[in-house]
């Protein structure tokens, strides 16, 4: 008996090694990609972030100056880049977030055909870069633009009004933009998670005194879904820190009066200045901000015990 025990335990640990060399094994090309492409960038520019790198002569070490200059110097950034990322990420983030769980939960509610159509098309636009292609005549600055046109036909406006070219314009265009095609894998993760709660859940739901829909949502569908909406809530987060170039992209960079300048128009901007030391210091500032919302993300949906 002691024998054939040892002999099982021997045999689990080979089975594990054997598991353990599989998996890396199998992980190893994703690894070699990451490190490739991810995380040794990431490195090099965290390190560059120290430095003063016009990417014509060799790097020269500046210390904290780039962040000391972000804090005291740069009067942009805090006048107007950083209210209006926080601004466009509110809206966007926690925005699109909510309208995502909205707009799942009412396809859960369809039968699957349309349910599958309705999702593909609100998905289709989240996996093409070319909202500003795709809406540039709709927002066009002359008469001949789709928008202008229909306001000017109704006699609404008198001229036609510059979309891009005007601050008024810029921020809500974005947001507006942006919702409309930021429904991505947050919104299919939330769908999917709806979808596979047990109708019993609810049945006994409603057996212990859960009376309408609302209550439903609140006590049975978040509840159970919370993974999902984790999920979810970091990619809209990402997304909205990382967004905001389609305002850029069509009204300049820096936009008028800097209507729509966010950090990742503002890092593009000293990049173009070949200021790339500053540049990644602003990268940096901004992984700063996107960890620390993710943190009271994962707070809110992760729960102390995972």
């Amino acid at each position: 008996m002691v024998k054939s025990a040892k002999r099982k335990k021997n045999t689990n640990k080979i089975g594990t090694a054997s598991d353990a060399l599989y998996a890396t094994v199998m992980l190893l090309p994703y690894g070699i990609v990451f490190c490739l492409l991810i995380f040794i960038p990431a490195m090099l520019s965290a390190v560059l972030s120290f430095t003063y790198f016009n990417m014509i002569a060799f790097p020269t070490w500046r210390g904290l100056q780039n962040f000391v200059n972000i804090l005291t110097a740069d009067t942009v950034f805090f006048q107007h880049v950083l209210p209006n990322t926080l601004q466009f990420a509110i809206m966007t983030g926690p925005g699109g977030f909510v309208l995502s769980f909205f707009l799942a939960w009412l396809l859960a509610q369809i039968q699957a055909v349309p349910r599958n159509i309705i999702a593909l098309c609100l998905f289709s636009p989240s996996l093409g870069a070319g909202l500003g292609v795709i809406f540039g005549p709709l927002f066009s600055g002359n008469q001949f633009g789709l928008l202008n046109a229909q306001l000017l036909r109704f006699n609404i406006i008198n001229q036609p009004i510059q979309w891009w070219n005007e601050q008024q314009y810029i921020m809500p265009l974005g947001i507006l933009l942006t919702l409309w095609g930021g429904l991505g894998l947050g919104f299919l993760a939330m769908l999917a998670g709806i979808l596979n709660v047990d109708e019993q859940v609810y049945e006994a739901a409603y057996i212990d005194g859960i009376r309408n829909r609302f209550q439903e949502i609140i006590y049975v569908t978040i509840p159970l879904t919370t993974p999902m909406m984790l999920f979810a809530a970091v990619m809209a987060i990402a997304g909205s820190f990382n967004g905001g170039l389609i305002m850029v992209n069509n009204a300049g960079n820096p936009p008028p009066g800097y209507a729509g300048s966010v950090i990742m128009s503002h890092i593009q901007d000293f990049q173009g200045r070949m200021e790339h030391g500053y540049a990644a210091a602003l990268a940096i500032v901004l992984f700063g901000i996107v960890w620390m919302f993710g943190k009271i993300a994962f707070i809110l949906f992760g729960g102390s015990d995972r």
